[in-house]
């Protein structure tokens, strides 16, 4: 029986460091699946409709910052989407949109049937990218960067693991990007033990740091799912993790 994996791809994973959706990256993701798909059923937790967005329009001045961001999801969403589609589909990738808020979590009849629909996508080979559903849900906007929905997902599914792609390698001392000497932690038993840790970073590409990961994680931990906090901008980060290589932080509940 296949194991089931969620991986969270943030926008700065998928920027590659630009202000650009890389296809390069996208094709890196599915490289990674081809090699996955006979052990593995994958689900994608993506970011960067907004990002998307910003390569073709600019309303930076709109009035409400909220709405604003709202408008750029509902013109980036489709375009990533397409994004997805021609890079995946030139690997014989099949790939499904799932638009999605916390409050489908919130009672057993949406659960169930975002259960049924998944499992049936899973069923037809088909590869679920799920994305909040920014156009009427604004706390992933201001908070989180789907770092909680993928969280939801992966306890909704009762996954193996979920795996969170970021700009980072993992959770250090200290913030690497001020302190040269931060060391890299590499398992965590406890949550508590590390909340001294966690200090935040503005990269101006997604909404998601270091407090909102630690929030999913013990979302997670509740529900006994190892999480595993990786760079996403390192060839292989899948792969690598699965095979318990690389560099990344290892997340699990010893309760």
């Amino acid at each position: 029986m296949k194991q089931t994996i969620v991986v969270k791809i943030g926008s700065s994973t998928l920027t590659a460091g630009t202000n650009r959706i890389s296809r390069g990256k996208l094709e890196d993701i599915a490289r990674q699946l081809i090699q996955l798909k006979d052990k593995y059923q994958v689900v994608l937790v993506s970011s960067g409709a907004i990002a998307t967005a910003k390569q073709f329009i600019n309303i930076q001045n709109w009035e409400n910052a909220i709405a604003s961001k709202q408008a750029m999801s509902a013109i980036g969403q489709p375009k990533l989407m397409q994004l997805y589609s021609e890079v995946f589909g030139d690997f014989d990738l099949r790939i499904a949109q799932c638009l999605m808020t916390n409050r489908d979590f919130e009672n057993e009849e949406s659960r169930n049937n975002t259960l049924n629909t998944i499992n049936e996508l899973f069923s037809h080979g088909f590869i679920p990218i799920i994305n909040e559903n920014d156009t009427t849900s604004v706390e992933e906007l201001a908070l989180g960067d789907n770092d909680k929905l993928s969280a939801l997902v992966a306890t909704l599914l009762k996954a193996d693991k979920l795996i969170i792609a970021s700009d980072i390698d993992g959770l250090y001392d200290k913030n690497p990007y001020l302190h040269k000497d931060a060391v890299l932690i590499k398992e965590v038993f406890n949550l508590e033990s590390v909340q001294k840790y966690i200090q935040e970073r503005d990269n101006g590409l997604g909404t998601g740091g270091m407090t909102t990961k630690i929030k999913a994680i013990e979302i997670c931990f509740a529900h006994n799912i190892e999480v595993c906090l990786v760079n996403g901008n390192r060839p292989r980060f899948i792969e690598e993790v699965l095979e318990g290589d690389g560099v990344f932080t290892r997340f699990v509940n010893n309760k």
